[in-house]
């Protein structure tokens, strides 16, 4: 399947927790590792590759991108900075779904507790398996690896099907929930899937899963012991009859693009008119999301500005006159085009780049369309509420759910009780209000969101771990995977 660049497997990053519910850390001196974290912050961080000359090999990089490795006495160290012979584990996966990790040249088992780790077990027992906590963001799209089609809802058929060219929409979103050690697949309505194919409105044992890796791909073990696999004309996702992952059970997580429309000062929506090689603005908001990062309709080619200033859709690989700058101006944006000047809507509902300054018919609303769900995970971690107050927290290593709603330019979040956030005069952002506040979006990076509050200030986490509307410029920290 060409990607064209947009489509992209994400990194299958986790964290390791042992029986006493403490994370593997890869300390940032003397290359020692512990289990002595409660939560998952950065250097509870691994990244999982395999052997491209064993396929049964695995090597866990830590976030200083160290390998960890054991040698023929069990002593654990996180150093090399290649993966040698004794930096390859085998995962063995028990029945529960926990990994017992075995050093593949010493065939000793790695486990222990606080700053007692070794590789020298013999067998396994509750001191050697680590349930994997996934550290990328839950909200992602699923491909089938055998049938080569994303896992979407489908309201008419009541399930989960796996028959879309594209993530298209908020329908192709789904949100790994991590519970009870356990993953459950939630869909944008917030209902769960079941391992029977139904969707229900909440977890329970046959919504969890444990997940398994194989040659970098993921499978979902069920309480029976059976996989998800896409099955019938329209893959309907529930366990079938297999106990072993085959390349049906097999999928690929990918990150899940922004999709927005854009609306022009006329009231209608940027789209393309089948069979013009124009942009014209007619009413459909839903029939066009576009990828704000690249200038380009979602699932569509890329589009160029024309020498003459006019927008085409003639490009088929990005290019430099495929790219458009969004420059952020409040509730609205405007888009500047490779040759220095921004699209302006004209007359007759085209779209042209010919205008050196930006006024009412160069300015554009955009919406963001596949996000109805908002988790935020930022330097040091998940946005979630603060235990005891209306404070929310940015350090976290599980995270809550907010809602968004979208007015003329501006978004509003909700959480809990239908109560919305707002920014108190100290700069702290608090979930409790009653009435509605207005936060700019401003897409700045890749899958990443600068959020601007009411006050003119960026939101970022502070030091102490609060979420804090108070910084003037867009900076590291306050740029959010969402």
């Amino acid at each position: 399947m060409p990607t064209n660049g947009i489509h992209q497997v994400l990194k299958i990053q986790f964290g390791l927790i042992n029986c006493e519910s403490r994370y593997l850390t890869a300390e940032s001196f003397g290359y020692k590792v512990n289990a002595s974290a409660p939560s998952l912050k950065r250097k509870q961080i691994w990244t999982l590759e395999q052997d491209e000359a064993d396929s049964s090999v695995v090597f866990l990089k830590s976030h200083l991108g160290r390998y960890l490795g054991a040698d023929k006495d069990g002593k654990v160290r996180c150093e090399a900075e290649q993966p040698g012979r004794d930096e390859g584990f085998s995962i063995i996966t028990q029945s529960d779904g926990r990994w017992a990790l075995q050093s593949a040249p010493h065939r000793r088992f790695f486990g222990g507790r606080e700053d007692r780790l070794s590789c020298f077990a013999p067998s396994v027992t509750e001191g050697e398996l680590w349930t994997v906590h996934l550290a990328m963001h839950p909200q992602a799209n699923l491909l089938s690896v055998s049938r080569r089609r994303y896992a979407h809802l489908s309201p008419q058929e009541d399930e989960i099907a796996t028959d879309s060219n594209l993530p298209w929409g908020v329908d192709a979103l789904i949100t790994l929930c991590f519970q009870d050690k356990k993953y459950s697949l939630r869909t944008a309505d917030e209902r769960y899937l079941r391992c029977d194919g139904t969707l229900v409105p909440e977890p329970g044992d046959r919504t969890g899963y444990t997940l398994e890796f194989k040659a970098g791909k993921l499978a979902f073990k069920d309480c029976d012991g059976k996989y998800l696999a896409p099955t019938g004309p329209t893959g309907t996702l529930k366990s079938g009859r297999s106990s072993k992952p085959g390349k049906d059970e097999l999928f690929d997580l990918e990150e899940s693009h922004p999709q927005v429309v854009f609306r022009a000062a006329n009231g209608r929506y940027v789209s393309i008119r089948q069979g013009k090689g124009s942009l014209p603005t007619p009413q459909g908001p839903w029939e066009h999301p576009w990828d704000p990062r690249r200038g380009r309709e979602v699932g569509g080619r890329p589009y160029n500005n024309s020498r003459g200033g006019g927008s085409s859709r003639r490009a088929v690989q990005g290019a430099a006159n495929t790219m458009f700058d969004i420059e952020w101006r409040g509730r609205r944006v405007a888009l500047r085009a490779s040759n220095g000047r921004y699209v302006c809507t004209k007359k007759n509902g085209q779209l042209a780049a010919v205008s050196e300054a930006v006024g009412e018919d160069e300015e554009f609303t955009l919406k963001l369309i596949n996000r109805p769900m908002l988790v935020l995970r930022g330097e040091h971690g998940f946005v979630c509420y603060h235990r005891g107050s209306n404070l929310l927290d940015s350090n976290r290593s599980v995270y809550d759910v907010f809602h968004i709603s979208f007015s003329d330019g501006a978004y509003q979040i909700r959480g809990q009780g239908g109560k919305f956030w707002y920014v108190a005069s100290s700069g702290s952002v608090c979930s409790d209000g009653d009435l509605s506040e207005d936060f700019f979006f401003e897409f700045r990076e890749r899958g990443r969101v600068a959020i601007k509050a009411k006050n003119g200030r960026y939101l970022r986490g502070d030091p102490a771990g609060t979420l804090r509307a108070d910084s003037e410029s867009v900076l590291r920290a306050t740029l959010w995977e969402y």
